[in-house]
């Protein structure tokens, strides 16, 4: 079943919103290939671009927070650490393993379940804390 962006995941600041719907966009992508068991060939591409683009987007996100101080920039921080270890984790699995049933789950409920909790709470609270500095 695919992830659906809606307008109550926006957080408020634009550049942040087209990062997030683009991460929605890939999740969808290995989603579909999963429904047309095509996952494990899906799986490694999400993964290796899920590498490179979520450093870049924590990147944007964490720069954000510290040009306006945002007071739990710390736990943020630590919380896009933890998802990378995982994605990590997840990299490895592939390297050790190759990319079977297995991994194509656990990636789609690891990322999938991250991403939602992840903006709907941690995001859209940066988001609201930027809307006050007018950002």
């Amino acid at each position: 079943m695919a992830i659906t962006w809606t307008p109550n995941l926006a957080v408020g600041v634009v550049k942040i919103d087209e990062q997030h719907k683009m991460l929605f966009q890939k999740v969808n992508e290995l989603i579909n290939a999963c429904n047309q068991g095509k996952g494990k060939d899906a799986v490694a591409e999400l993964i290796g671009f899920l590498g490179d683009y979520v450093v870049f987007h924590f990147r944007d996100e964490e720069k954000l927070m510290q040009a306006h101080n945002y007071p739990d920039y710390a736990k943020h921080k630590s919380l896009h650490d933890e998802f990378v270890k995982g994605l990590g984790e997840l990299h490895d699995e592939l390297e050790r393993e190759g990319p079977g049933l297995g991994l194509v789950l656990k990636t789609n409920q690891v990322v999938v379940d991250w991403l939602i909790n992840h903006i709907s709470k941690t995001d859209k609270a940066v988001g609201k804390f930027l809307q006050k500095k007018e950002i």
